[in-house]
Formats: C-alpha cells, sequence, structure tokens
C-alpha cells in the first residue's frame, strides 16, 4: 500500500510515518513545504506524481483561539483544503483518512453521556464550524473516506504550531510557576497519538469507509489530567482547579465532548485502552 501522509512531521503524523513504516508499508511523507492543502493545482501537482493508494491528511489549523481571529484561515485549510484534497481522491479513485476533532460538539451544555458517531454535531467556536465544514464536505463529495474524530490529543513530537501538547506544557509550568491553574469544567479524554496509529491501521486493513470516534477511553477534567500527570512523574506541585470563565480563552471549549467508539466495535474493532494506562507509557517512554 503506497499512502502519501500530508503534515507527516506533525504530531500525530509522525507517528503514523513510524508505525506504517515499520509495518512495511510505503509511506510518502508530505510536510507543509512539500504540499499546501489550500492550493488545488499544488495539490494535484504533487500527489498526482506520488500516485497514491490512500492519502491520509493530518493538516489542519487548530490553533483554536487564533480560529476566532482568523476565520479564513481556518476554513481555507480545514475547509477548502479538504474539498482539494477530495478532488484528488476522486480523480486517483482513492479514499481519504481525514482527522477531525471533539469540538464538533458542545453546543449541548446539559450532556453527561459520550457522543456516538450518530449524534448531531453543534460547535462553539470558529475551530469547531471549521471542522465540521470539513466534515460536510467530505460526506459531500466522497465515498471512499475514514473520518475519524479524534480529541485530547498528545505524541512525543508536540503539536505543530502550538510547540508543545498539555502534558509537556504542564511539566515545564512546574519549573516555571509556584501555582498551576487548570480549568476542571471541561470533561475530555486523553489520547495519545501512538494508540490512534495503531487503531488506524487495524481500521484501513479492514477497509469499512465511514466516520469513526477514536479515542482512549474513560473520561476527565483538564485539572484532572493534570494531577494524573503529576502522579505518575513524581511530581506534587500546587494544582489550582478554575472554571472557564476564569480562565477567560478567547474561544469557547466544550464542557463535554467525551466520545464513545462505537463505529469501531461495530465493525469488531476493541475499544482503545483507558487513557491512564496510555498515559502512564507515554511518561515511562518520555526522553
Amino acid at each position: 500500500m503506497k499512502i502519501a501522509l500530508i503534515g507527516s512531521n506533525g504530531q500525530i503524523g509522525t507517528d503514523i510515518l513510524k508505525y506504517f513504516t515499520e509495518k512495511n508499508e510505503e509511506v510518502i511523507g508530505l510536510t507543509q513545504d512539500d504540499i499546501d492543502v489550500c492550493y488545488l493545482e499544488k495539490c494535484e501537482s504533487v500527489l498526482f506524481k506520488v500516485k497514491p493508494d490512500i492519502i491520509i491528511n493530518t493538516a489542519a489549523f487548530h490553533v483554536v483561539d487564533l480560529c476566532e481571529d482568523e476565520a479564513a484561515s481556518a476554513f481555507a485549510v480545514n475547509a477548502d483544503g479538504v474539498k482539494n484534497l477530495c478532488a484528488v481522491c476522486l480523480n486517483l479513485d482513492i479514499p481519504l483518512v481525514h482527522f477531525s476533532t471533539d469540538f464538533v460538539f458542545g453546543l449541548d451544555r446539559d450532556r453527561t453521556t459520550p457522543y456516538t458517531e450518530n449524534d448531531c454535531p453543534g460547535p462553539v467556536s470558529m475551530y469547531g464550524i471549521s471542522k465540521l465544514a470539513g466534515e460536510f464536505v467530505i460526506r459531500y463529495m466522497l465515498k471512499k473516506y475514514y473520518l475519524l474524530r479524534v480529541c485530547g490529543l498528545y505524541g512525543h513530537a508536540g503539536s505543530f504550531g502550538k510547540g508543545s501538547n498539555f502534558v509537556e506544557l504542564m511539566l515545564k509550568l512546574v519549573k516555571e510557576s509556584s501555582g498551576i491553574k487548570v480549568v476542571n469544567d471541561q470533561i475530555t479524554t486523553p489520547t495519545s497519538t501512538k494508540d490512534v496509529t495503531r487503531k488506524l491501521y487495524e481500521l484501513i486493513k479492514t477497509g469499512k469507509h465511514g466516520t469513526y470516534h477514536m479515542t482512549n477511553t474513560g473520561q476527565c477534567s483538564w485539572y484532572e489530567f493534570a494531577l494524573e500527570i503529576f502522579r505518575l512523574s513524581g511530581l506534587s506541585p500546587k494544582v489550582i482547579p478554575i472554571s472557564s470563565a476564569e480562565f477567560g480563552a478567547k474561544a469557547k471549549r466544550p464542557f463535554y465532548s467525551v466520545l464513545d467508539n462505537a463505529n469501531l466495535r461495530s465493525i469488531g474493532l476493541k475499544d482503545m485502552r483507558c487513557w491512564k494506562e496510555a498515559l502512564q507509557d507515554y511518561i515511562k517512554e518520555r526522553p
């Protein structure tokens, strides 16, 4: 299988490149210097030359607060860019793997049970809206696609554009702050990019296209996530729980955005492991 991997030097792209190569797949890694999804002609010139059997797209405009001020840029990547890749996939008659987000949910403020793939989305930020637009583009244009919603991602490569991930940010703040403030009213599922990569490989091998939630299991607040990071690292800094209103981020976040991987189970794939177990491995493997 020849794979064109867009965003191969990003947080999840790095893991996909490494793991799929270890599985003896032919992966053509493409960075932002190699391809700009915002321009159809550039996508065509690169991808028609590669002639892949499948395209995996990890490119995204995902600095959530910045999306509020730069909505046009967010839509250029997260919706128009996806449209360009869909056009290439149609021309080559190949499937597209595309990563979306739990941020397509959040409008239901009273939600307390995990969202399935059949639940109606309702984003509360420009980032979420732009990612949902990309989802609709895929469903409109393609029959062969793997649309994956993930959440709370962390990986050793760090998030491109953010320079880090939540785990590394917390461990950095231990050295810089006497009191670390973390929101305790947003419930999510921290998810390892390493685990997503392995489940993605399993999914592609089934050949069963569709929309899938792909996260570790369990749930916690970001405050609880931080406490577990410090516990596993043998640290005991002062951690102060605060509300989202107190934190004062420009963009709204979902108060509850836990995802149920129902569609993966429906095709016979097992749930991913608990987020605490995945985090423990990540902490052990830190350089």
